[in-house]
C-alpha cells in the first residue's frame, strides 16, 4: 500500500465563529454612534420647542413643531432609495454632518439675536428633509455590520439606546436651557451629532453581495418601483409590511395622544400619566435587553405575531383599568409587548431582505411607523371627544390585533426563524 493510501485525511477547516454583537468592536462603534446621534436628536426637539415657544404663540409654536414631519413624509422612500444607490453609511454620515453644520450655525445665531419664527421653521424644514434620509439609512446599516445571527440582538441593543437617548435626552437639553438658553442647548446638539461622525466613518462594512433579483435603473422612479415590486413579491415581507402599517396605526395614538386625553379624563393629572409612561418605558426596555441578551428567539414568526396580539389587549385594558397603578402594570405589558414585536419584525425584515434592496425596505417600514402613523393623532383626538377614551382604546387595540391576525393568517410568516 502507498504512502497515499496510509495518509490520513486533511483536517476540515475550524468553522469561522462570529463575536456576539455585545463584545463586537464594530457594533459597538455603531451603536455609540445611533445613541449620540439619537440623544442629540431629543435634545434639538427639547431646544426647539422651547425656542418656538417663546418667540410665537401656541399656534405659531404648533407649526414650527409639525412642519418637518412634511418633507419627513414626503421624502422617506426618497430616502431608501438613495441609501440603495451610495450605501447606508455615505447617507448617515452626510446626514448627522448637516444636521450638526445647521445646529451649530443656528446656536452661534442666537448668541447675537432673538430667534426668529422664520429661522426656527427653515431649521425644522431642513431637519425633516435629512431626517428623511438618515432614517432609512440607519435602519439598512446593522447587516452590514453584523452576522445574520446577531440581527436579532443588535435591534434589542438599539432598543436600548432608543429608551437611554429618551431618559437623557430631554432631561439634557431642559438641562442646557436652564443654563444657557435654546442656544446652549443647540449647540448641546449640534456636539453630540460631531460625536457621531468619526465612529461612523471608522466602521467596517460587509461586502454587500451581487443580487440576481435587482434590477439596475437609471433613475430614482425606477428603482423606487423595483423596491417596491420587491416587498409586493416576496413571501414574507409583504405580510411584516402590513403587520407594521396596521399595528402601528393602532398603537400610536393611544401611547402619544390616548394618554394625555385618559389621564385628564380620570383626573389622574401629570404625576399619574409621567408614571404611566414610565412603566411603558420599562416594559419597552426590558424586550430590548431580552433580545440584547438572549440574542435569538425560536419560531420568531409567530412570537412576533403572538407578542403584538398581546400588546394589543393590553392596550384595550388600559383605558377600563381605575388606578393608576393598575394602569402602570397594563402600561409595563404594553411595552414589553411591543417591543418585543416590533424588534423581532426589525430583525425579520433585515433578515430576509436582499441586500441590494435595505434601504428601499426599510424606507417603507419606516414610513409607516415615523411619518403616516403620527398622521392618526387628530383622529385619535376627534373621537375621544366624541365618544370617550374607552371606545377609542378598544377600537385601537383591535386594529392592532387584526395586523397580528393577518400576520398569523400567513403560514410561511409564522414559521419564519431569525439565524442560529
Amino acid at each position: 500500500m502507498s504512502v497515499t493510501d496510509t495518509a490520513a485525511p486533511a483536517p476540515a477547516p475550524a468553522p469561522v465563529t462570529e463575536p456576539p454583537a455585545h463584545r463586537d468592536g464594530n457594533v459597538l462603534r455603531w451603536l455609540g454612534a445611533y445613541t449620540a446621534s439619537m440623544i442629540g436628536d431629543s435634545v434639538y426637539y427639547m431646544a426647539l420647542a422651547w425656542a418656538a415657544a417663546r418667540t410665537g404663540d401656541g399656534t405659531q409654536t404648533g407649526i414650527v413643531l409639525a412642519v418637518g414631519s412634511i418633507p419627513r413624509a414626503v421624502l422617506m422612500l426618497g430616502g431608501g432609495v438613495l441609501a440603495d444607490r451610495i450605501g447606508p453609511r455615505r447617507v448617515v454620515i452626510g446626514s448627522d454632518a448637516v444636521r450638526c453644520l445647521v445646529v451649530l450655525a443656528l446656536a452661534g445665531a442666537l448668541l447675537v439675536s432673538s430667534p426668529a419664527l422664520w429661522m426656527l421653521i427653515a431649521v425644522a424644514l431642513v431637519f425633516g428633509v435629512v431626517d428623511a434620509l438618515f432614517l432609512p439609512a440607519v435602519g439598512a446599516l446593522p447587516p452590514r455590520v453584523t452576522a445574520p445571527g446577531q440581527l436579532a440582538r443588535v435591534q434589542g441593543m438599539r432598543g436600548l439606546s432608543i429608551r437611554a437617548a429618551n431618559v437623557v435626552g430631554a432631561p439634557l437639553g431642559g438641562l442646557a436651557v436652564a443654563l444657557g438658553g435654546p442656544g446652549l442647548a443647540f449647540a448641546a446638539a449640534g456636539i453630540l451629532f460631531a460625536v457621531s461622525l468619526p465612529l461612523l466613518m471608522s466602521l467596517r462594512l460587509r461586502p454587500a453581495p451581487a443580487q440576481e433579483g435587482a434590477t439596475a435603473s437609471r433613475t430614482a422612479w425606477g428603482d423606487l418601483a423595483d423596491g417596491l415590486r420587491h416587498i409586493r413579491r416576496h413571501p414574507l415581507l409583504g405580510p411584516l409590511m402590513i403587520v407594521v402599517a396596521v399595528s402601528e396605526l393602532g398603537f400610536v395614538g393611544p401611547l402619544n395622544l390616548g394618554l394625555i386625553l385618559l389621564a385628564e379624563e380620570r383626573h389622574w393629572g401629570a404625576s399619574g400619566m409621567g408614571w404611566i409612561i414610565a412603566a411603558f418605558g420599562l416594559g419597552a426596555g426590558a424586550s430590548a435587553l431580552l433580545l440584547a441578551v438572549r440574542g435569538r428567539v425560536p419560531r420568531a414568526g409567530l412570537v412576533m405575531c403572538l407578542t403584538v396580539l398581546s400588546g394589543a389587549i393590553a392596550i384595550g385594558a388600559l383605558a377600563h383599568l381605575p388606578s393608576v397603578a393598575l394602569a402602570a402594570a397594563a402600561a409595563v405589558c404594553v411595552g414589553l409587548f411591543a417591543g418585543l414585536g416590533g424588534s423581532l419584525c426589525g430583525a425579520l425584515i433585515q433578515t430576509v431582505t436582499e441586500p441590494a434592496y435595505l434601504g428601499r425596505v426599510t424606507s417603507v417600514s419606516t414610513l409607516f411607523t415615523h411619518a403616516l402613523a403620527p398622521l392618526s393623532y387628530p383622529v385619535t383626538g376627534a373621537a375621544v371627544a366624541l365618544w370617550g377614551t374607552g371606545p377609542v382604546f378598544a377600537a385601537s387595540a383591535t386594529l392592532c390585533a387584526a395586523g397580528a391576525l393577518t400576520g398569523l393568517a400567513f403560514t410561511r410568516l409564522r414559521r419564519a426563524e431569525l439565524p442560529g
